[in-house]
């Protein structure tokens, strides 16, 4: 069966996975110290709607219910959400341009850029804010950049960016920064907790701010990448093939590297480091959506802001009042999935 054919299909399922992604957002909202009802939740998330917002009512609760989930809950529950689009569909992406199901997007070391920033930022004691960001945002993402500019001129081969040079620069990288990060803790071993906490990955800090800087990076970036999925499925075949099938093959992988990592530092920029989401997300879609990137990257960002939902939920449940970080949840439901991957993949990796 054609992607063609199976169109209606697959826009049917895209439509119930977004369903039960807005079903977790609010199921999300009323876990915590406060108990609020379901319905509750979907009434004060509701009445912020525009043009239906002011035909729910919303008096009769409590005050500060309200204000928990519309403060509190909603704006880390939704930055996770895009935290975790952003990262599976740049997985996705990455996998189709490499041809490598192990690609993910910290394999390109710009999390350990954002890493180095934020700890510069928190020895600094800078915890102030500018135009409703903080400074360690401000920092990490600037680390982040520098970091794809060091990759990418460290990988360029003339005006070619081979794929393996530019996975062995990141990995280069990666390790390098990460030493400078511990580094930094040994001599600051008061703001340890502070950069430890940060490096692991968390959403805690959220804000309608972050949302404010985030959403239109990742909306914007995942548009772009969607614009390329026919040269996305031609490149999964290989880059000879997609040459004689009018691809510009150099050209779409500069593009793509450059929005992939814009949108991976904007991510770790404000919730840390956070892995495995795009390397699992996109397997297990996959199933799904099957391989075309038209309906592997939208499934993907789905799945993607869905999975991140959940690990926030229980990082800030599973332990009340204490917090896990979220990465740490990532990974401990990640890594075995990638060793099941790692397992199943080990002749087309290492042959």
């Amino acid at each position: 069966m054609t992607y063609v054919e199976k169109r209606p299909l697959i826009k049917l399922i895209l439509c119930i996975s977004i369903l039960a992604l807005l079903a977790a957002v609010i199921l999300s909202a009323t876990f915590g110290a406060a108990h609020i009802s379901f319905l509750d939740a979907v009434r004060i998330m509701s009445s912020k709607i525009p043009l239906i917002g002011k035909f729910i009512p919303i008096d009769d609760l409590d005050t500060s219910h309200v204000m928990i989930v519309l403060n509190l809950r909603l704006p880390r529950i939704i930055l996770s959400a895009l935290v975790g689009a952003a990262l599976a569909v740049v997985g996705a992406a990455l996998q189709g341009m490499f041809k490598n199901p192990m690609a993910d997007p910290y394999v390109m070391g710009i999390s350990s850029g954002a890493s180095l920033g934020a700890a510069i930022a928190i020895i600094a004691g800078m915890e102030y804010t500018f135009s409703g960001i903080g400074f360690i945002t401000i920092f990490a993402f600037a680390g982040s950049i520098l970091t794809i500019v060091l990759i990418y001129n460290i990988a360029r081969v003339g005006s070619k960016i081979p794929p393996t040079t530019l996975l062995l620069a990141g990995i280069a990288i990666n390790f390098m920064l990460l030493s400078m990060v511990s580094v930094i803790m040994v001599f600051n071993r008061n703001q340890v907790e502070k950069i430890v906490f940060w490096v692991m990955g968390s959403v805690s800090a959220a804000s309608w701010n972050q949302i404010a800087f985030l959403f239109p990076l990742v909306f914007i970036g995942i548009a772009i990448i969607l614009a390329f999925s026919r040269d996305l499925n031609l490149m999964s075949t290989g880059e000879e093939t997609a040459k004689s099938l009018g691809t510009e093959v150099e050209k779409v992988k500069k593009i793509l590297i450059a929005i992939c990592s814009l949108l991976v530092a904007a991510s770790v920029s404000v919730s840390g480091a956070i892995g495995f989401v795009g390397l699992i997300i996109p397997h297990s879609v996959r199933l799904l959506s099957g391989s075309d990137h038209r309906s592997l990257l939208p499934f993907s960002a789905v799945g993607g802001a869905a999975f991140m939902v959940i690990c926030d939920t229980i990082a800030r449940s599973a332990a009340a009042p204490a917090e896990i970080p979220v990465g740490a949840v990532t990974s401990i439901l990640g890594s075995p999935y990638f060793i099941y991957l790692l397992y199943m993949n080990k002749k087309k990796v290492f042959n």
